[in-house]
């Protein structure tokens, strides 16, 4: 799909260009490329912490009618940045837009969460199931465009879906779920019929993305949310290898020619960093219980190293002031000084939550994680 067209002074249509990027630090972050701080964005950073968030999804009527319209969509996108020196959007929608589009019937109810009225259980449901027509997912490519307009080159915007493991334990589940015993039931019981769930939203959900990345999203995420609750050897079959799947499919250059990156997050899944290394992605994106000093020697070194992208506890965002300014530095400095050679790549680190932000966030405390990110990491990198 490419860029929204305009008509042209002789009527004609031509595509819209987007404007030039003025801030590159969180794109060139993830190509393992020197830069003179360390980029900050934050998982849910468009969200129910802030006050204009929530006037906005008031107006908008419900979570669906906020993330379905694209005017709402591109204002909370772009919330955030007018409070924080962000270095990267992130579009806002969704990770079970995918699965609604299948027709499952995705619902919000208060207090409650996601639920889909119907739920993939059986043989039948899952033969049923098929990639969508990516026309029912429009609003979020129109989205994607938007804001890569209203951005007007700030920072980069980011894309992004749920993993083909992750979209299956909603979807089996019909709803979240404290033990995943639906999900893990199929799994053990009928793993022929989970490979055949999990084939189809792996096919989805590149689709997805590669939409995304034709309607302007210059970096594209997979949130492996529940990778982490599987067992060894299962997340490797019934997870690793369907986002594999997903990274092979994906475009590597964007509506405006230049090569977008693709970031993986594992939720719990730091101990298997060395089998993520294969993976076709240039980020993996760590939780708070990883130590990155630890990841940075497993995988951030050397040609075919991963950029590094975490890992505060977003917890440490209820501290005071002076303590989150700590807290911040020891992740900074658990990383180490990232490389500063501009003519070569190295180990680099994209500072983040180890998880999306609480809705009882103090906003004015993301402000002092921010300014923290970037005045201790200038510091790092100007030490001898």
């Amino acid at each position: 799909m490419p860029p929204p067209a305009i008509p042209g002074e002789d009527g004609d249509n031509r595509p819209m260009p987007f404007a030039p990027l003025k801030n590159d630090t969180f794109l060139r972050a993830c190509w393992r490329e020197a830069t003179d701080h360390t980029p900050v964005w934050l998982m849910r950073q468009a969200g129910r912490y802030l006050p204009e968030y929530v006037a906005t999804r008031a107006k908008a009527g419900s979570f669906m009618g906020l993330a379905t319209n694209v005017d709402f969509a591109t204002e909370v996108t772009l919330q955030p940045l007018a409070r924080y020196p962000l270095d990267a959007a992130i579009l806002f929608s969704d990770i079970l837009t995918v699965p609604d589009a299948m027709g499952l019937g995705l619902s919000f109810e208060a207090g409650e969460g996601p639920r889909f009225a119907r739920p993939v259980r059986d043989e039948a449901a899952v033969g049923a199931l098929e990639v969508p027509d990516m026309d029912r997912l429009r609003y979020v490519f129109d989205a994607v465009a938007s804001i890569r307009r209203a951005l007007e080159g700030r920072v980069p915007l980011i894309g992004f879906s749920g993993s083909p493991w992750t979209l299956a334990c909603y979807m089996v589940e019909g709803a979240g779920s404290s033990d995943y015993r639906l999900v893990k039931s199929m799994l053990y019981g009928r793993p022929e019929l989970m490979h055949r769930l999990l084939a189809v939203n792996a096919d989805a959900v590149a689709a997805y993305l590669n939409a995304q990345i034709d309607a302007g999203a210059q970096a594209v995420m997979v949130f492996d949310s529940w990778g982490g609750v599987l067992a060894d050897g299962a997340f490797q079959d019934f997870s690793l290898a369907y986002t594999a799947r997903v990274l092979r499919q994906l475009k590597r250059d964007g509506a405006d020619g230049q090569p977008v990156p693709r970031i993986v997050f594992t939720k719990g899944g730091a101990l298997w960093l060395d089998a993520m290394r294969t993976l076709e992605c240039e980020v993996l994106g760590l939780d708070w219980t990883a130590n990155l000093g630890a990841a940075r020697a497993r995988v951030g070194e050397g040609p075919h190293g991963k950029a590094l992208q975490g890992n505060i506890d977003p917890n440490v965002l209820f501290a005071p002031p002076a303590r989150i300014e700590a807290e911040v530095a020891k992740v900074l400095d658990s990383f180490g000084r990232p490389h500063t050679d501009t003519a070569t790549r190295g180990a680099t680190h994209i500072f983040n939550l180890g998880h999306g932000i609480s809705q009882f966030t103090p906003p004015e405390h993301v402000s002092v994680l921010v300014d923290a990110v970037h005045r201790h990491s200038r510091a790092q990198r100007l030490a001898a």
